[in-house]
């Protein structure tokens, strides 16, 4: 289709180009930051965005294909020529824009490698642009930071004289871009080829979310601020089966030996009524443990569900019972609390964590509880699950009434 015969439709298209090939960190796109892919985070964020009516990732890779898919975005099969390491971000969004059939009013431009972007700040930039208020938007941190630069004869400033010092509020800011997106008037774009054109306009972000993932340092960064990021109460957690880890999740992680060498653990009567809830909205319940202990079985055998102990590997274990029962892994919900839990969260749609677990585990979860082990982490993940699924359709209504006996 030529530009002069396509039509123009006054909706707005997020597109997330994400390219398979990545020299600084292999298969980056598809890198878990809080229990989700880059890609899929981007996709999220475009998503929920007021004013976005449609989500497209451009990309050339199978594997972030099928993810984009999964999480909600239409796919655009990116060409060979155009997405190799020399490739600009303008040349995949021309594409993307000539094979959507109508050519929309604005188009978002939202980069995978910024995991924390800032919804409110895109809706902004989308209306603006949708008004005429802007025709180039983009993301940008407001910073009163002097800035040099390195040369032959040493240091010179670049946005200050250095001789003159004035005080932070003597100064007018300067704005930061940092990536996350770009709102564009695709009319505009196309003339110019450029994502800078006509009237641009920074749109401040949280400086929280200013991060852009290009090197593993990056990663590690966006890691350990993702447990700060964690999914709101407002995001249905939507699953068929719920797993769990036994020790740290179903008990505080303590036990207590008695001098026969017994040991003996107490569990949260909640959580068991937690699981009855599950078991009665027809969600499927596992305890995947890898200790063998008489008391877990007792205790699986008396919540009704599922439990495999003695588990080293509990990815291909957790793999398997799902395969068996015809579950997708992504509609897999996985409550954990130490390392050993690290390849299972890694493979579900929804990793949770416990609120005192370990930090890699805090830093790998999607969710992380407001409980801690053995004090109703276990209920209060049902209970979310139970939420998603509406009233009409599970026994939610019961963990509203009065406390009562867990039922055998």
């Amino acid at each position: 289709m030529t530009p002069s015969s396509r039509s123009a439709s006054g909706e707005v298209v997020a597109i997330v180009p994400a390219r398979g090939g990545s020299k600084g960190i292999p298969g980056k796109n598809l890198v878990r930051v809080g229990g989700v892919p880059l890609v899929a985070r981007a996709v999220i964020a475009a998503n929920e965005a007021e004013g976005v009516d449609r989500v497209v990732v451009t990309t050339d890779d199978d594997a972030i294909a099928a993810a984009a898919r999964e999480w909600g975005a239409d796919v655009v099969r990116r060409p060979s020529d155009i997405s190799g390491d020399g490739a600009s971000s303008e040349s995949a969004l021309l594409h993307a824009i000539e094979s959507l059939g109508s050519e929309p009013r604005a188009i978002a431009f939202l980069q995978a490698t910024s995991p924390f972007i800032d919804v409110p700040a895109l809706s902004r930039a989308v209306r603006m642009v949708r008004a005429g208020e802007a025709e180039s938007a983009f993301s940008a941190v407001e910073t009163y930071g002097f800035l040099w630069a390195s040369g032959p004869n040493g240091a010179t400033g670049i946005n200050h004289d250095p001789s003159h010092r004035p005080r932070r509020q003597d100064r007018e800011p300067h704005y930061l871009e940092t990536g996350a997106f770009y709102v564009l008037d695709t009319a505009g774009f196309r003339s110019t080829g450029h994502r800078f054109f006509g009237r641009t306009v920074p749109v401040q972000v949280d400086e929280r979310t200013a991060i852009e993932i290009d090197s593993p340092e990056q990663l590690d960064i966006a890691m350990a601020l993702a447990p700060l990021a964690a999914e709101p109460a407002s995001v249905p957690l939507d699953v068929d089966a719920v797993v769990t880890d036994f020790d740290g999740v179903h008990t505080d992680d303590r036990v207590t030996v008695s001098s026969d060498g017994l040991e003996h653990v107490r569990v949260s009567r909640s959580d068991g009524m937690g699981v009855r809830l599950l078991r009665e909205a027809g969600i499927d319940a596992l305890i995947l443990s890898t200790e063998t202990d008489p008391v877990v079985t007792a205790r699986a055998r008396k919540l009704r569900i599922d439990v495999l102990q003695a588990q080293d590997d509990k990815a291909s274990a957790l793999r398997t019972w799902a395969d068996v029962r015809g579950i997708p892994l992504e509609r897999v919900a996985y409550l954990g609390n130490d390392v050993n839990d690290l390849p299972a969260l890694e493979i579900v749609g929804w990793p949770v964590a416990v609120s005192d677990a370990h930090p890699l585990v805090l830093a790998a979860a999607r969710l992380v509880l407001e409980r801690a082990g053995g004090s109703g982490a276990v209920r209060e993940l049902a209970e979310r699950v139970l939420r998603s699924r509406g009233a009409a359709r599970n026994p939610f209504a019961a963990a509203q009434q009065p406390a009562q006996k867990e039922t055998p």
